[in-house]
């Protein structure tokens, strides 16, 4: 949970931090039409609403996307925080901070980003991937994927010299995992006779993978294999084939992945129809 469920009241930092926010929604307008509807208000400070609609943004950007129903004191507090930020908001355009050059930067900035996010939405609500797009994207990641799963032992040192010392003492009969816990500097694997359980290769760095690949069940690597964390002394246990996930099980993540390629296209897109003259 965020600050505002832990105490009474939210950090002050919190509040000024998005004071800027209220000052950019309620600087005096000019005058024009009236809108369609006023949106219900939760508060008025001096005079300005504090809109229902901008309360429950508020509340929506506290909790995260948690589902969570606030008690009583707590939508009391978030209204108090809200209230709070109007009133350094009003007195920040008395000052003028306004046309602080900071001030000025910032709001531009989170007027960017609102923007460019609520396009981002816009784009993404008008594509929606059919279920043969999602099994195009399906196929296209199980033929990329690493269909061989590997489950080895490794006793990492800082040299070469260890290393070799290490495959000495295993062919003189040691065993590997005796070694591992007394020698390896893997903390990670160490304490489990170096076992690095199953992976694929696309998860070691390449010079380990390689090792590991060109070893039959049961080999250990006749030489230390050096990598960017030391020198490796490598026992394959076991090789079995990788099944790939079920296509309902990843629906959802293959939906987020190809809507992500679609709105990077879409950006693709307008930067390559738009006029753009960097000067940094």
């Amino acid at each position: 949970m965020r600050a505002f469920l832990r105490t009474p009241a939210l950090a002050l930092s919190t509040v000024a931090a998005l004071a800027s926010l209220a000052a950019c929604n309620k600087t005096p307008q000019a005058a024009g039409p009236p809108a369609a509807a006023t949106p219900p208000s939760v508060a008025t400070v001096n005079g300005t609403a504090i809109t229902r609609p901008e309360y429950d943004l508020f509340v929506k950007d506290l909790l995260q996307g948690k589902q969570q129903e606030l008690t009583a004191d707590q939508k009391g507090q978030v209204l108090d925080d809200l209230i709070n930020m109007q009133l350094l908001s009003d007195q920040a355009v008395k000052d003028g901070l306004e046309n602080d050059p900071d001030t000025v930067a910032q709001l531009h900035l989170l007027h960017l980003k609102v923007m460019a996010d609520a396009e981002s939405q816009k784009f993404i609500k008008s594509f929606q991937p059919t279920d043969t797009d999602l099994k195009a994207e399906y196929e296209t990641a199980v033929a990329a994927m690493d269909k061989t799963e590997y489950k080895a032992r490794h006793i990492l040192v800082a040299s070469k010299e260890e290393g070799q010392q290490v495959i000495k003492k295993l062919k003189g009969g040691a065993k590997f995992e005796d070694l591992a816990k007394a020698q390896s500097t893997d903390t990670g694997s160490k304490n489990n006779g170096g076992d690095l359980g199953w992976f694929t290769t696309s998860r070691m760095v390449k010079p380990f993978a390689d090792a590991v690949v060109s070893l039959k069940k049961g080999e250990i690597s006749p030489e230390p294999v050096q990598t960017q964390f030391g020198w490796h002394v490598i026992q394959l246990e076991d090789i079995r084939d990788k099944a790939p996930p079920p296509f309902d099980q990843v629906k959802q993540q293959l939906t987020n992945q190809l809507i992500r390629k679609k709105l990077q296209a879409y950006v693709a897109d307008l930067k390559k129809n738009a006029k753009i003259d960097k000067t940094l």
